[in-house]
């Protein structure tokens, strides 16, 4: 199915971090013991028993507050319980119940069906019999585990897992035929326009008003007999004016649509500057391994001289250079300038995300380039490439056999990349590499 949300709330200094990343298997997001450490919602895709879903991170909600800060953190754990199909709300079993504690029962209580009860800090049996002390808040018997152990940590991912609404797979729901094309980007920066101009129809709401499309739309066409699936998402929130904020998606369902997408359209707003935002949407479906294709809209409302857009191209590869492989197209959704010519990329770039390289070719080619600068690694070990072969395509996967992985460092892994490249292009495709030690 489309990958499920799962959303952990509670108030502050909760361990709430601590849980999420456990469930993630990474320190993504800060601990300490000072409270309100979490603010900006966190994400990360993650699995269990082979179920994948989405974990979010959020600050610590302090409902009814008068603080400016503690406002903004509600705000969009707000956001985050919208968009979540499973929420775990967590409490402390080392404390009482608090009144936020209870103001947060009374928010859930609509969606009880979406949570799972979780009292946090339980560390051996004895703190087991601090469970019966919260069936006050009509939840229900919480679970009880120790995110630090990890103690009944996997009773709350079988738990997260018998949750997840069932339901066909959004690729059973799409042409698996198709190009799926996810059209991401800021708010109002120009999705909705160049959707419809694409169908030919108003098929979504075009509005000056941000945030207006709030589900991603599916909707399918044909071009050049070739059927596409173009994916309308919401507008990604800008950047909060206080001074710890970072850019975040102000809908999670936009990381859904990059997911089930082939290609991604990261639509630009030529009027405005490259933002963090844009840059960690591109640092999100490269991580995916999606294809990508920068879309600069609202060309026509730029005043042009000889070199404008050169200059514009060259400031992109400058501030997003790790996607110097992206094309880079100019267009207008309101006139439509260009439009047919982004379709005509897009099928393009599909084609290269098809590429195969026959494995005797793709041998005979590296030979050249270890011949040119040979592998070689600071502890003076022995290495050795035996072998290449394209595992798969869509996204192209180049397996390599070697002696031992460690030895190959990330400076000689980019000079093959960058090799590969220059030969055979994959324009707009994100490659992907593995090295695979030979068994004895």
């Amino acid at each position: 199915m489309s990958i499920p949300i799962v959303a952990i709330i509670g108030r502050p200094n909760v361990g709430k971090s601590t849980i999420f990343n456990r469930m993630v298997r990474k320190r993504l997001a800060i601990v300490d013991k000072e409270s309100g450490v979490t603010r900006d919602r966190k994400y990360q895709e993650t699995e269990w028993s082979g179920y994948s879903f989405i974990a979010v991170d959020t600050g610590g909600m302090v409902p009814n507050s008068f603080d400016e800060m503690e406002q903004l953190i509600q705000l969009q754990v707000e956001i985050a319980i919208q968009e979540a199909d499973i929420i775990i709300f967590v409490l402390d079993c080392k404390t009482v119940i608090t009144t936020t504690d209870e103001q947060i029962t009374k928010k859930l209580f609509p969606i009880l069906d979406k949570v799972i009860f979780v009292l946090n800090k339980v560390d051996n049996q004895k703190d087991e019999l601090y469970l019966f002390d919260f069936l006050n808040l009509g939840l229900g018997e919480p679970i009880g585990i120790s995110a630090i152990s990890g103690r009944n940590f996997g009773e709350l991912l079988d738990n997260v897992v018998e949750k997840i609404p069932p339901g066909k797979s959004e690729y059973d729901i799409l042409n698996k035929e198709s190009i799926k094309i996810a059209v991401v980007g800021k708010q109002n920066v120009g999705k909705s326009s160049l959707v419809n101009k694409i169908i030919g129809q108003n098929a979504v709401i075009v509005t000056e008003i941000p945030g207006t499309t709030r589900d991603s739309i599916h909707l399918n066409f044909n071009y050049k007999e070739r059927p596409m699936t173009i994916i309308d998402t919401a507008g990604l929130r800008k950047k909060s004016k206080v001074k710890f904020g970072i850019e975040y998606f102000s809908n999670l369902r936009s990381l859904r649509s990059i997911n089930s997408s082939d290609i991604v359209l990261v639509l630009l707003d030529a009027q405005e500057e490259i933002s963090l935002q844009d840059k960690r949407i591109v640092e999100y479906t490269q991580s995916q391994y999606k294809d990508i294709i920068i879309v600069v809209n609202k060309w026509d409302l730029i005043a042009k001289e000889n070199d404008t857009t050169s200059k514009y191209i060259q400031k992109i590869r400058e501030e997003m250079g790790f996607i110097n492989y992206a094309p880079i197209i100019f267009i207008s959704a309101l006139t439509g300038k260009r439009v047919n010519k982004l379709l005509e990329l897009i099928l393009y770039v599909e084609e290269q995300s098809n590429l195969r390289i026959p494995t005797s070719k793709l041998n005979q080619f590296f030979q050249s380039v270890f011949q040119k600068y040979a592998p070689h690694h600071p502890s003076k070990k022995n290495v050795k490439f035996y072998y290449c072969t394209e595992a798969n395509v869509h996204p192209p996967t180049f397996v390599f056999s070697v002696n031992n992985p460690k030895l190959i460092t990330e400076n000689y892994k980019r000079y093959i990349h960058n090799q590969i490249r220059e030969i055979y292009k994959f324009e707009g495709v994100t490659l992907r590499f593995k090295y695979k030690g030979r068994k004895n």
